[in-house]
């Protein structure tokens, strides 16, 4: 499939066509319009390359060295965090920094992956022999095929583009959006590649609104002694005692063997008074609501807010499968971790 790239020697053409003044909505909506094409000018350029690009990545034992010059450069850094975000160990490594003694970050079982849409940035030639010589295939994104480090990789990546966004045709704008969309694109592969989870993913981001989406029930459930709860056979009266020391509105009601058999509420607890007189000398069974809300200790955070959300109730019970109570997620420390 041809390629659409400048041939080596080619510079971009200036522009020197007196411009009428636009507005700056009429730029923008150019320079969207013009990056969303060559974003679409990816698709023709992806072929049996992109699928060797992601093997030898899956391949190697080492980690994903990207690097750049410029805005390259500046693309490539974070290219290296989704990757290493989505379960491809990788890191940024910059190509003048690499030539003045940090090529030492480098060892053999890595893999580079690297951009220049020119393919002759002179930093990144000067790393061609120390990949060589430690046998660390290289990967390049460029938008000529015929170019220098295009030759010396392992697998080219094609990202060439019609033109940039910039009005001159100057300033790396489209070449750059597409660079990030196409390393966007073998990150999503990877991650596909090697089955990532959703629960390797919580693992990789512990902190932040992302992990926090991907805390699981029993990461802040209370459990033990928090929990409030009384057997069936238990007084009213030492039920209402559980619900005030354990200070959720709330208590479990179980079997001997602590098994979830019900639960007394405050809301129960005010429409029982109002209606039964000798409320006191009943015990718990009689008195418990005989279906309280579960959810599974694996389930997400997530999910126990919007049960208890849809069910208008201020505490969720986690049982096991076969009903053992296990811990109460209280509404209020969901809204205290901002899932959303």
């Amino acid at each position: 499939m041809p390629e659409r790239a400048p041939t080596p020697e080619a510079t971009p053409a200036v522009d020197d066509t007196p411009r009428q003044r636009r507005s700056p909505r009429d730029v923008a909506r150019e320079v969207i319009a013009t990056e969303v094409a060559a974003i679409e000018g990816l698709l023709p350029q992806l072929d049996e390359r992109f699928d060797q690009a992601v093997e030898l990545i899956r391949r190697v034992h080492g980690r994903v060295v990207c690097t750049g010059m410029g805005k390259s450069g500046l693309v490539m850094q974070k290219i290296a965090a989704t990757l290493a975000s989505t379960g491809t160990p990788a890191f940024f490594l910059h190509p003048a920094e690499a030539v003045h003694g940090d090529l030492g970050m480098i060892v053999p079982g890595d893999v580079v992956l690297a951009a220049s849409y020119s393919g002759r940035t002179e930093e990144l030639l000067r790393l061609v022999g120390t990949l060589k010589r430690l046998d660390v295939p290289l990967v390049m994104m460029t938008g000529n095929p015929h170019s220098e480090l295009a030759r010396h990789a392992e697998v080219h990546l094609a990202v060439a583009i019609d033109r940039e966004a910039c009005p001159l045709n100057l300033a790396p704008t489209a070449s750059t959006t597409a660079t990030l969309a196409l390393g966007d694109a073998l990150a999503m592969a990877l991650l596909e590649s090697r089955g990532f989870t959703r629960d390797d993913f919580a693992r990789l981001h512990p902190a932040g609104s992302l992990g926090r989406q991907l805390l699981r029930v029993h990461e802040m459930m209370k459990s033990g002694g928090e929990v409030p709860r009384i057997t069936a056979d238990a007084s009213m009266r030492e039920a209402i005692y559980e619900m005030s020391n354990k200070q959720l509105g709330i208590t479990a009601v179980t079997d001997t063997a602590g098994h979830l058999t019900g639960c007394i509420s405050d809301g129960d607890l005010r429409r029982l008074l109002e209606s039964d007189e000798d409320l006191l000398a009943r015990s718990a069974g009689e008195c418990a609501h005989p279906s309280p809300h579960t959810i599974s200790r694996d389930e997400l955070a997530a999910e126990a807010l919007n049960e208890m959300e849809d069910n208008r109730v201020t505490s969720i019970f986690v049982t096991t499968p076969d009903g053992q109570l296990e811990g109460i997620v209280h509404l209020h420390d969901l809204w205290k971790l901002e899932l959303f």
